[in-house]
């Protein structure tokens, strides 16, 4: 198995060439979970592969409580299944709260404290009631809890990791929280087992062709526990060699044709890239960081050809419509005006007329 064959086969697995799926509930279900720190951006990573998908759409799901954003794998905020997010958060949440105990206890944040805000906080929000972040971190301050030097974030950060609060809809510009139980007051119930199962077949399902490394990884669980997960679907699975590691991905999607020359435009933090600890597939070694400037975190958006991540992207919303500003690393050739057709879909996304767009700093 070569990586061409990887990238194509991750391309179709992941919904990026084409989804059957009609309804944003279901691209998420499938896919398991999805990077969400940058909202926008996630907002566009489920509508790439929702046909005929509107961001209201996407907006309307949250409001109807079938997907949920909130902070669960690997310490940062996803978007879920509602029906999923109790017991991922079960499997991942001890985890990642335990790695952050040093970092609580350096902004002093000790179990007295903590205990106080979700506290208040819970009083704030019970009864059904929506706050934006800046509502509940005055709320702490004016009794007496310092939110400056990023103690805010982490309370709040804690409280989801409890499983007290996750995000509501947006208000305007803000998005809200709300409490989980009272968000989501039915959902699975799956033991320690059960889960690693079904949060393996989800992801190897719609990732694969992946290591169990990058399943480990991409989980933020113990590589002990990924492998578990693995023995425990690896019936519904097939694995073939590239480069001395094995590969897994679902028997169904081995007989899918693995030749994509398709044009992309993904956001940041999209699962093409974030969905794995090993991205030299897709990805070249010279070119990763010009993904991620200063190696400082941030995923740019990336213009994707052949499977291979080859540009950045933006957008600048003006007044009258919006404009793209494309940077490929190397020539486009025949790929431009597929690159023109890209940029007007997420046009049409976000309901704004195409006004603009630039090739910058060719090649």
């Amino acid at each position: 198995m070569t990586n061409k064959i990887i990238a194509d086969r991750r391309i179709d697995n992941l919904l990026i060439a084409g989804s059957k799926f009609l309804r944003p509930e279901q691209v998420v279900r499938k896919l398991g979970a999805l990077q969400a720190q940058d909202y926008l951006q996630v907002m566009w990573a489920i509508g790439l592969r929702t046909p005929s998908a509107a961001l209201t759409d996407i907006e309307r799901a949250i409001v109807d409580r079938k997907i949920v954003l909130t902070w669960s794998l690997r310490g940062t905020i996803h978007c879920v299944p509602s029906e999923d997010v109790k017991w991922m958060l079960q499997l991942t949440g001890s985890r990642v709260v335990g790695q952050a105990k040093s970092r609580l206890a350096q902004l002093g944040l000790d179990n007295g404290t903590l205990e106080r805000c979700r506290e208040i906080i819970y009083e704030a929000l019970k009864g059904g009631r929506q706050a934006d972040r800046s509502d509940l971190l005055r709320l702490l301050e004016d009794a007496g809890i310092s939110t400056g030097n990023q103690r805010g974030y982490q309370i709040l950060w804690h409280c989801a990791y409890q499983g007290l609060i996750c995000f509501g809809p947006v208000n305007g510009k803000q998005q809200t929280f709300v409490l989980l139980d009272e968000w989501v007051p039915f959902s699975r119930e799956l033991t320690f087992e059960e889960s690693l199962a079904e949060l393996a077949l989800r992801y190897f399902t719609a990732h694969g062709p992946a290591t169990v490394n990058d399943f480990a990884w991409w989980a933020g669980i113990t590589l002990g526990d990924a492998r578990r997960g693995l023995d425990a679907i690896k019936g519904d699975l097939f694995s073939e060699q590239n480069e001395g590691r094995e590969y897994w991905m679902s028997t169904a999607s081995v007989a899918q044709p693995a030749e994509n020359s398709g044009v992309y435009l993904l956001p940041g933090f999209d699962e093409y890239i974030l969905g794995f600890k090993d991205r030299s597939a897709v990805l070249k070694p010279e070119t990763a960081p010009r993904i991620v400037p200063g190696n400082n975190g941030i995923f740019l958006p990336m213009l994707v050809v052949d499977g291979q991540v080859i540009g950045i992207w933006k957008r600048i919303f003006k007044k009258k419509g919006i404009e793209f500003v494309i940077t490929p690393f190397e020539q486009l050739g025949d790929s431009e005006e597929k690159v023109l057709r890209a940029a007007e879909r997420y046009a049409a996304f976000v309901g704004l007329p195409l006004l603009k767009i630039d090739f910058a700093d060719r090649a």
